[in-house]
């Protein structure tokens, strides 16, 4: 007896345009979001925006219109970053659509970048990229009566906490403690104290939780 296998047949890029103008009409909808397609779609979004990158892409192709506000790869990024620090730890898509935290939900992530991981992936590199607030650079001492002539600030900013934050795994670097309790519970501590001459770097910082940091104790930092 003859056994034939069957194969799953992939969808072309036609078929997604066509099935997903089948929803619209039996929606009555000049436009549909990801969600309802989900819901009546033949097949489903992810299928959808593997074939053509993004969301809206599908929706431009067809000529409809389409209500999502747009963001910009820096908007979307930033917001990731502030999440990050709030958070103290890596963001999941899910704490995006958290209104405490995110000013952007997770489909704007999945509209602009076709996937999390891919604005994940995206995320590192703008987080690690040079910039010129995470560079050394020289500070004016005017009226400073300082033993050390410190060539960055003693604050650093929000991109180099989060460098260091995924450096060092979310962290404290001394007892190993799960930083994520928000960033208030969080410590950016200079391993070479700032009152010893010690810049504010990547190589010089460190994260610690509150009791580590209280239990490290340098006066003079």
């Amino acid at each position: 007896m003859d056994y034939i296998i069957k194969r799953k047949i992939r969808p072309t890029d036609n078929d997604v345009l066509e099935d997903v103008k089948k929803v619209m009409l039996k929606l009555g909808r000049l436009s549909i979001t990801i969600k309802e397609y989900d819901t009546y779609g033949s097949y489903n979004s992810t299928t959808a925006i593997r074939k053509f990158g993004a969301w809206n892409t599908i929706l431009k192709r067809l000529n409809v219109p389409y209500n999502n506000i747009f963001y910009d790869d820096e908007n979307l990024l930033d917001n990731i970053k502030n999440v990050w620090l709030q958070k103290g730890a890596q963001p999941t898509r899910r704490d995006m659509d958290n209104k405490m935290w995110s000013n952007m939900s997770s489909g704007a992530y999945l509209r602009h970048f076709g996937s999390w991981y891919n604005a994940l992936d995206r995320f590192e590199e703008y987080i690690n990229k040079e910039d010129n607030d995470t560079t050394i650079k020289l500070i004016e001492d005017k009226g400073r009566n300082d033993k050390y002539k410190h060539i960055t600030k003693r604050e650093p900013n929000d991109r180099l906490k989060v460098q260091v934050l995924m450096r060092d795994g979310n962290r404290c670097r001394i007892c190993g403690a799960k930083c994520d309790g928000g960033i208030h519970k969080l410590h950016f501590d200079h391993i070479i104290p700032w009152a010893k001459g010690g810049e504010t770097t990547l190589d010089n910082l460190q994260v610690l939780c509150s009791e580590c940091n209280a239990a490290l104790g340098d006066v003079d930092k």
